[in-house]
């Protein structure tokens, strides 16, 4: 799967890419339970899309990694699609930045109060 082929409200998207950006990580609270969110900023060779990061996966992903979104979700922020791993989905990490070779797969899969905080 490309890049330039996501829609918004696109279910069961596994594609690999490259983070190239992170923004500000944002704590929040809902029902109860603490989180962390931040907007990244992923390519591959089609195109650009903001990812949604959470929690214990923004630790995880550093600028430069190649990583693999499996069964995301394209939602639509303030007009803009936005890939996120939601309740459903994993991320992993490919390769480190720093390395340039193949990592052992970092899968995430965490039960958290994921959508719709913004």
């Amino acid at each position: 799967m490309a890049i330039k082929d996501l829609e918004i409200r696109q279910r069961n998207v596994d594609i690999v890419a490259e983070v190239v950006e992170i923004g500000e990580v944002r704590e929040f609270n809902k029902f109860g339970r603490p989180g962390r969110v931040a907007t990244a900023k992923i390519k591959d060779e089609t195109g650009e899309i903001s990812l949604t990061l959470w929690n214990e996966d923004i630790d995880r992903v550093k600028v430069g990694d190649t990583i693999r979104i499996k069964n995301g979700f394209v939602n639509e922020w303030q007009g803009t699609a936005q890939l996120t791993t939601g309740r459903m989905g994993s991320l992993e990490v490919l390769s480190k930045a720093d390395e340039g070779s193949e990592a052992e797969p970092e899968p995430s899969g965490e039960d958290s109060a994921e959508e719709d905080i913004e």
